[in-house]
């Protein structure tokens, strides 16, 4: 188990998924949370769960620069510094390929999956120069090495967001800054469900599913868990 006493974090996309396995994990290895999304009900319940000393909800939509600065600053006023963020939030993006490209849906896109990773880290920077240092988590996908595991937009953005975090880490490094991506394979949430355009609820029985029947895809058998991917964004963060 990590040791993350002491820290306060932001966890972007937290309501469900890898976000809600990485609240979990985070306040078990001793954080403070700052659970960020647009699934209000769903943010509300975690706090419920883990009690408002230890986690707090922010509805942020990531796309909104002026959103994320305040969420950056939530945590400084909420419990007092900000010392890791996982980038987090995302969809699957426009489906459409290169030749039926939807420039909408293309922007859309990018502003969720790559700006906000590049806005969110800058907003990030003061707070945790004001702490000595920090851990940044941004989190790309295996579609960012690999062709054929997600549509173009989505994947040309989770690999702009892997080479950011190789930039950025090079960058801020002289603030003690470290910068990671994390490029997740098949895990089973509701990103599946909800790229095909269906009902939150729907989506996330969709997950249920895709983990029972994702294992043959496996080498070992199984489909990755949010819990897998959490476990690592809280070594990066430790």
């Amino acid at each position: 188990m990590v040791d993350l006493a002491g820290k306060v974090a932001v966890i972007t996309g937290a309501a469900s998924g890898m976000g809600a396995a990485g609240v979990e994990v985070f306040v078990e290895a001793g954080a403070q949370v700052i659970v960020s999304d647009v699934q209000d009900e769903k943010g509300e319940a975690i706090v419920t769960r883990f009690g408002g000393d230890k986690v707090a909800y922010r509805h942020c939509d990531v796309t909104d620069p002026a959103a994320l600065e305040a969420l950056m600053q939530s945590a400084v006023d909420t419990f007092g510094g900000l010392d890791i963020l996982w980038n987090n939030a995302g969809s699957g993006g426009t489906p459409t390929s290169v030749e039926e490209l939807d420039l909408d849906g293309y922007q859309f896109t990018m502003d969720l999956l790559l700006k906000s990773v590049f806005v969110g880290t800058h907003f990030a920077i003061p707070h945790m120069k004001a702490r000595g240092g920090g851990s940044v988590i941004n989190t790309s996908s295996i579609s960012a090495v690999c062709a054929g595991y997600a549509p173009v937009t989505y994947s040309v953005a989770k690999k702009a967001v892997a080479h950011f975090s190789k930039l950025a880490a090079a960058e801020l490094a002289k603030y003690q800054i470290r910068v990671n991506a994390v490029l997740p394979g098949f895990i089973a949430t509701s990103i599946f469900g909800a790229s095909l355009g269906l009902p939150r609820e729907q989506a996330d029985q969709m997950a249920e599913m895709v983990a029972q029947a994702g294992g043959a895809m496996q080498p070992i058998g199984r489909t990755g868990s949010g819990a897998d991917i959490a476990n690592m964004a809280a070594y990066l963060s430790s």
